[in-house]
C-alpha cells in the first residue's frame, strides 16, 4: 500500500518535473508558484534563482507596450518557437537533465543546470536576432504559434531580463520588502540603488524600476523617482533625466486599470470597478499634480487619451440609469483631495522651480551680455 502510494507520487512529480522543464524560465507556474513550490520537490530552488522576474510578467492587453514587464500571454508562443524550430535539440536535452534532478530534489544542480541552460537560451537568441532577417524570421515563426502582435517584443525584452538577472537579483535583494511612504529619503535611497544598477545594465533599468514599483503602496508612485531628479518638474526637464521612463509605466498601469474597469462594468461588478476609478483618479490627480506643464507634453496627451476612453466608459455605465436615481459611479467623492501636507509640498515645489527658473533665466542673460 506504502509503495503504491510512494509510485503514484513520484508519477505525479515526475508529471510535474515535465511541465517546469518544458516551460523554463518563463513558465506561468514559475511565478505563479506557491503549488509548484509544494508539489515539486527541488522546484523552490529554480523558483529562487528566477523571483527577481516575477513582477515583469503581467495579464496586459497585446495591443499596447507595457515598458517593464512582459505579457504573460506571450509566454507559450516564445517557447513552443524555442523548443520546436530554434533549439529542439538543447532544449529537449535539458529537460531530460531536469527531469531527474527534481526527482532527487537535487537543488544544487537544479540551479546550475537552470542558469546555464538560461545563459545559452539569451546568448543563441541575441545572436540570432542581430541581423535584420533574423528578426524577420523569428517573427514570421512566432506568428505561427500566436497572433499577438506584442510577442516579439516580450522576447526582446527577455534576452534583455535573462542577461541582467543576476544584477537584478542582487537589486532585488537590496530593495527593502515594501516602501510604505516613498518620500524623498526613501526616493534618494531607491535612486542609488538604480543609479549603480544602471551604470552596468541601461538596457534592464524598466525591469529594475518595476522591481520598485511592486514594492510600492500605490503604482503611480513610481513617478517621483522621475520628478526628485529633475532640476524642475516641468515635463520636458523630467523628460531627459534617467528614469523618465517610468511616467509612461505608470501611464501603461492607467491604462491596463482601465481595461479593467470595462470588465468590471461588463460584468455589472459594479463595487470594484468604483474602486479601480478611485485608483485611476488618484493617478490621473498625481501625474497633474506631480508634472508641470504635463499638457504640452506626449504623456500628457496619452493622458488624455486613456482618461477620455474612460471617461466614456463611465458615462455609458451611468446612463443606464434615470437621472434621479443616481450612480455610485457618479459620486465626486471617487476623486479624493490630497492631505494639506500634500498640497504644501506642491507649493513648496512649484516655488522652486519658478526660482531656478529665473535663476537659469539670469544666467543666460549674464552669458549674453
Amino acid at each position: 500500500m506504502e509503495r503504491s502510494r510512494r509510485f503514484q507520487q513520484r508519477r505525479c512529480l515526475l508529471h510535474e518535473a515535465g511541465q517546469l522543464t518544458r516551460q523554463f524560465f518563463f513558465n506561468q507556474s514559475l511565478w505563479l508558484g506557491a503549488r509548484h513550490r509544494a508539489a515539486i520537490p527541488g522546484a523552490a530552488a529554480v523558483l529562487e534563482k528566477l523571483r527577481p522576474l516575477e513582477p515583469m510578467l503581467v495579464d496586459g492587453e497585446p495591443e499596447h507596450d507595457n515598458c517593464g514587464h512582459i505579457l504573460r500571454g506571450s509566454l507559450a508562443a516564445i517557447w513552443e518557437w524555442i523548443s520546436h524550430d530554434l533549439l529542439p535539440t538543447m532544449a529537449s536535452d535539458y529537460a531530460a537533465q531536469m527531469r531527474p534532478l527534481i526527482a532527487a530534489d537535487n537543488q544544487a544542480q537544479i540551479r546550475k543546470v537552470a542558469a546555464t541552460f538560461q545563459t545559452k537560451v539569451y546568448k543563441y537568441l541575441e545572436s540570432a536576432l542581430t541581423s535584420p532577417e533574423g528578426a524577420d524570421r523569428a517573427r514570421a515563426k512566432l506568428a505561427t504559434y500566436t497572433a499577438s502582435p506584442s510577442v516579439f517584443g516580450d522576447l526582446t525584452k527577455m534576452i534583455v531580463v535573462l542577461r541582467a538577472r543576476d544584477a537584478l537579483a542582487r537589486l532585488n535583494s537590496e530593495l527593502p520588502p515594501t516602501i510604505v511612504e516613498f518620500g524623498q529619503v526613501q526616493v534618494a535611497k531607491a535612486t542609488a540603488l538604480l543609479d549603480a544598477f544602471g551604470r552596468d545594465n541601461a538596457a534592464a533599468l524598466p525591469f529594475a524600476l518595476a522591481l520598485v514599483a511592486m514594492r510600492l503602496k500605490t503604482f503611480w508612485q513610481l513617478i517621483r523617482l522621475a520628478t526628485e531628479a529633475g532640476p524642475s518638474r516641468n515635463a520636458a526637464d523630467i523628460a531627459v533625466t534617467p528614469c523618465a521612463v517610468v511616467v509612461s509605466m505608470v501611464l501603461d498601469q492607467l491604462e491596463d486599470k482601465g481595461t479593467a474597469l470595462r470588465a468590471a462594468l461588463q460584468n455589472n461588478c459594479i463595487a470594484v470597478a468604483r474602486e479601480i476609478l478611485i485608483e485611476i483618479y488618484d493617478a490621473e490627480d498625481a501625474l497633474q499634480a506631480c508634472i508641470y506643464r504635463l499638457d504640452q507634453s506626449d504623456w500628457g496627451i496619452r493622458l488624455h487619451n486613456i482618461m477620455s476612453a474612460i471617461a466614456a466608459d463611465v458615462d455609458a455605465e451611468v446612463s443606464r440609469f434615470p437621472e434621479e436615481v443616481g450612480h455610485v459611479l457618479e459620486s465626486l467623492n471617487l476623486r479624493r483631495r490630497h492631505s494639506l501636507a500634500d498640497r504644501l509640498t506642491h507649493m513648496a515645489s512649484k516655488g522652486r522651480d519658478a526660482f531656478n527658473s529665473r535663476v537659469a533665466t539670469c544666467m543666460k542673460l549674464v552669458g549674453q551680455g
